[in-house]
């Protein structure tokens, strides 16, 4: 097997253009079509991240400060579930549908919608979870018969450099190769001409990212945190202390830097106090009184991430009610609790990245007005609804715009086999996970079967005179 680490560790437009073009070539000899065959690749991807589990963890430590335990829950883990579900059900999706053609395409019989591969691919993925997604989308991208070029994260540079050795191991670089850098390589990357591109990241990016996909009319796919942020919303009515310690332990985990997390608690002023007195207590339990302190708790990527929260929460100083402190040695920030803050304050008109976390407080027989609010800003990756009135949670999950969500739960909702995990608006466009990673790297295909004998005329000239009378007729009976 080739090796595809590149040995100079400085990319040129001419020498990515020669990446793709490899792996264009590759694709169209047909290697990748069998499913079979990429079965094996995907057995192949899950013994390798089995047998690599140190070296990621180490990675993770060393850019996120991840524990062994977080790093398995987080990221490795939910590779191989991931990679596990594909496997088990590719041969299913895989699968060419046969479709009657009906009257109007008679004598054709049969029509079949074969689920073909775009081609080569594009993965560019973030520095937050570095290995879940990176090869979480590449086994969606084997899993539908593409190649694929990666561009992994420059901030997550350890994680980076084991992905980069570990894909050199595994794939022959015309398959799948990694590349890294800044901007600069990415806007290379993007310069090219790919079938298929997938993106992980900011809306700012996002933006830039779809540009330059349309000069060449290439499909993309979006997977974004959201403009203004996910909410929570706790009811007078909701198990406070259920809701805050499930709030605290999804706000400390990555410290914040996940796509999904809350970005801002709305509180039913009625409940606010002893809720938050709850949340506050949830914290200390689970990580400690300074958490900045904790081995266990992971750090924010650069200084220049840690110095953005830390300038958050200078700004909002005088209404800090737990935490506020941080190691910029370390660039870990303990979790935050701002309160009160306006709903059109600044800090919840931005997704924040961090374990800062805003409270509203708003009055409970006033909610339909709270989620017109919300409503009316851009649509959220994320919600969840704390409440013991489960007809408006219902409602409410069926009438507000959100990628997805959980009513008394946080986050496990992309833990769920067989569901997509997307966006909508500016918390992004396609869907993954499974099958619906399957059908975003595949584009279905149509192709009817003719016959050679038994055409009817009803189709052709003349369509004038009695002939014409008796066609428009048949067509009429046909199209019922």
């Amino acid at each position: 097997m080739t090796t595809n680490v590149h040995t100079e560790g400085v990319y040129t437009p001419d020498s990515i253009r020669e990446i793709v073009a490899a792996q264009r070539t590759f694709f169209r000899t047909g290697t990748t079509l069998p499913v079979s065959w990429r079965i094996r690749q995907l057995k192949l991807l899950k013994q390798a991240v089995l047998a690599h589990q140190s070296e990621f963890e180490q990675a993770l430590a060393a850019d996120l400060g991840r524990s062994a335990v977080e790093a398995y829950l987080c990221d490795i883990g939910p590779i191989i579930v991931e990679i596990n579900e594909i496997i088990h059900g590719l041969s299913r999706w895989a699968r060419p549908e046969w479709h009657l053609s009906g009257l109007m395409c008679f004598p054709s019989i049969f029509t079949k919608v074969y689920k073909m591969p775009y081609g080569v691919s594009l993965v560019i993925s973030p520095f937050n979870f570095p290995f879940l997604l990176t090869l979480g989308v590449v086994a969606a991208a084997i899993a539908g018969g593409n190649t694929v070029v990666i561009k992994s994260s420059s901030k997550s540079a350890a994680c980076t450099a084991v992905l980069k050795q570990f894909i050199a191991e595994v794939f022959p670089p015309e398959y799948i190769t990694l590349i890294d850098g800044g901007h600069d390589v990415a806007d290379m990357c993007l310069a090219q001409r790919f079938d298929k591109i997938f993106y992980t990241g900011s809306p700012a990016v996002a933006k830039h990212v779809l540009a330059e996909a349309a000069k060449n009319l290439t499909p993309v796919a979006l997977e974004l945190g959201g403009e203004t942020g996910n909410w929570c919303v706790i009811r007078k009515d909701a198990n406070l202390k259920d809701a805050a310690r499930k709030i605290a332990f999804f706000k400390l985990t990555n410290a914040g830097q996940i796509c999904i997390n809350i970005n801002q608690i709305a509180m039913a002023q009625e409940v606010a106090e002893p809720f938050l007195a709850e949340l506050k207590q949830a914290f200390i339990r689970q990580i400690g009184e300074h958490a900045e302190h904790n081995p266990e708790y992971p750090k924010l990527i650069t200084p220049a991430a840690y110095d953005k929260c830390a300038k958050w929460a200078d700004e909002y100083r005088s209404r800090i009610i737990f935490g506020g402190t941080g190691d910029r040695q370390t660039c870990q920030y303990a979790p935050t609790i701002i309160y009160p803050v306006g709903i059109d304050e600044p800090i919840v008109q931005h997704e924040l990245f961090c374990p800062l976390l805003p409270v509203v407080p708003y009055n409970d027989d006033e909610i339909d007005s709270l989620m017109h609010t919300i409503a009316e800003r851009e649509h959220p990756l994320a919600m969840y609804l704390f409440t013991g009135n489960m007809r408006w949670a219902n409602r409410v999950m069926q009438t507000q715009q959100f990628g997805g969500g959980c009513i008394n739960e946080v986050c496990i909702h992309m833990m769920v086999k067989g569901v997509p995990f997307n966006g909508t608006g500016h918390s992004g466009m396609g869907a993954y996970h499974g099958e619906w990673g399957f059908r975003e790297f595949t584009h279905p295909q149509t192709v009817l079967r003719g016959s050679r004998w038994l055409n009817l005329s009803l189709r052709e000239h003349p369509y004038s005179g009695k002939t014409g009378e008796r066609k428009l007729s048949l067509l009429r009976l046909f199209e019922r």
